[in-house]
């Protein structure tokens, strides 16, 4: 299955979830996954929260539902990002705003840095804290938060 004909991103997280007792399947959909293979650098400055993935080629991450508008850089690399149907190649160094309700699927063309950068009022530094507050798992998730859309 190629990354390029990928239409859904429900499609292609339910296929990951569908194997993910097999070795390379990360994630249970519910919470960020921890991956051995994707290590993830936290950084923190006034009012910001700063994540780093060292994306190697050929990964792919599916991202949960971004809350909030917010910055995002490829520092390194190229990749193929679907975000919510739309498929861009993007090519180190570039960045884009990433609107809220964005949920992308990054296919890694080429070893890669990935960085987001989000709002962090709190100054908090307590991860699982940050990830409630900047995405959700879902986009009905996502809009019970944040549309008041009902899901019956």
């Amino acid at each position: 299955m190629e990354l390029k004909n990928i239409e859904s991103i429900e499609a292609l997280k339910n296929v990951m979830l569908n194997g993910n007792e097999k070795n390379g399947f990360y994630g249970d959909g519910k919470s960020i996954a921890t991956i051995p293979d994707i290590p993830i650098k936290h950084s923190f400055a006034d009012q910001l929260y700063v994540r780093q993935m060292n994306l190697k080629k050929d990964h792919v991450i599916v991202g949960a539902v971004h809350n909030h508008l917010h910055v995002w850089f490829l520092l390194t690399g190229k990749v193929i990002i679907n975000n919510n149907g739309e498929k861009i190649e993007h090519i180190a160094p570039c960045y884009t705003v990433s609107k809220p309700g964005s949920q992308r699927i990054i296919l890694a063309l080429e070893d890669s840095i990935f960085v987001n950068v989000h709002k962090n009022p709190t100054n908090t530094q307590d991860i699982p804290e940050l990830e409630k507050e900047i995405v959700s798992m879902t986009i009905e998730e996502y809009n019970i938060k944040y549309k008041n859309i009902w899901v019956l």
